[in-house]
């Protein structure tokens, strides 16, 4: 379970403070996946971070009682000065693997090959997604965080392999994506919220959650 609690958490940009959260309180529960419709520049990021727990609020208090995975396409805790080898097992250790077992699974699902071995940060930004979404999946979370959809790889065989162990996860683990596409939300989602002026605004429907932010982005 996620629980935000009375969560307020904003931005001075300069000129204006910019409001994400005004006060919001929601909860997400286990089996319940659920998809947050936000537009551009309002703060996706910033709060699927706040659920991760990369990023504090300012007021208010958020609460988890699961297993929750960095954001999708996170690279935070990737070194970009060590190689995928070295920085998958690091990770392994601070979350109780064998690091055997991780970096094994990380070679054979992102195909790098000897770039595997060569610093992260000489990567092409497709080979990093591909880390990144290795390492989410080869990690066993109760639910798993997803901002704007899938990383961007054109890599087929890795789209395979990786959507097919994705689908197998989401079977027994539940999902929070957000996007500003209603149809990024429709693969996994049945339930939906919508992010405006602040306030989150939950709906039964991923339908009804559409109505209302069309009506809102195109007035």
């Amino acid at each position: 379970m996620i629980e935000f609690d009375a969560v307020s958490k904003s931005f001075w940009t300069g000129s204006q403070r910019k409001v994400i959260l005004d006060r919001a309180s929601f909860r997400v529960e286990l089996g319940n996946s659920m998809g947050i419709l936000a537009p551009n520049g309002t703060g996706k990021t910033t709060l699927i971070n706040m659920m991760a727990g990369l990023e504090k609020p300012d007021e208010g208090e958020i609460r988890r009682t699961s297993r929750i995975s960095f954001p999708l396409g996170f690279m935070g805790g990737v070194v970009n000065k060590l190689s995928a080898t070295e920085n998958t097992r690091f990770i392994a250790r601070l979350y109780g693997l064998d690091p055997d077992y991780l970096e094994a699974f990380c070679r054979w699902l992102c195909g790098l090959e000897e770039y595997f071995d060569m610093p992260v940060g000489t990567y092409s930004a497709g080979m990093r997604s591909r880390l990144s979404f290795a390492l989410l999946l080869a990690l066993d979370f109760d639910i798993y965080l997803i901002d704007e959809g899938m990383p961007s790889t054109t890599d087929v065989e890795f789209n395979r392999k990786a959507g097919e162990i994705l689908r197998e996860r989401l079977e027994n683990s539940t999902v929070i994506v957000v996007s500003h596409q209603a149809e990024t939300l429709e693969k996994f989602c049945r339930s939906a919220a919508v992010l405006l002026d602040g306030q989150l605004l939950m709906f039964d429907t991923l339908e009804e959650a559409k109505q209302l932010y069309d009506y809102e982005t195109q007035s």
